[in-house]
């Protein structure tokens, strides 16, 4: 059985939230390592947000209490994308007999994509 979460975003939305709440937003959102990775490419945080989004929708519907920290996207030295899972999310992660997280980003002119399968059992 399979967990699966889709979510995609328009690039405008990232970049009117920076201009509007600027740190805030990004430091409310994203980890340290993900604004220092991102260096501020708003395709790279759509892409970021688009990916919690779907790992949100992956986990739930009970996923109450799963903040934006808890879910981090990390690079492998492949440069592969993969989600690195704190507090809540790692939780909920354990009590869906989750084994595995798969991710896949894209992004466009316009738009960022993220989908998420979780493997159960």
């Amino acid at each position: 059985m399979h967990r699966v979460g889709v979510d995609i975003i328009e690039l405008a939305r990232i970049k009117e939230a920076i201009a509007q709440y600027g740190e805030r937003f990004l430091h409310r959102v994203y980890t340290d390592a993900e604004i220092a990775y991102c260096e501020g490419r708003v395709n790279q945080l759509a892409s970021r947000f688009a990916a919690k989004e779907a790992v949100v929708k992956a986990l739930g519907p009970d996923n109450s209490g799963i903040g934006w920290k808890d879910m981090e996207v990390v690079s492998g030295d492949d440069g592969a994308p993969s989600i690195k899972l704190h507090g809540k999310a790692i939780e909920r992660f354990n009590a869906l007999g989750l084994t595995d997280l798969a991710i896949s980003l894209s992004h466009s002119k316009d738009y960022a994509v993220a989908s998420v399968v979780g493997a159960i059992g």
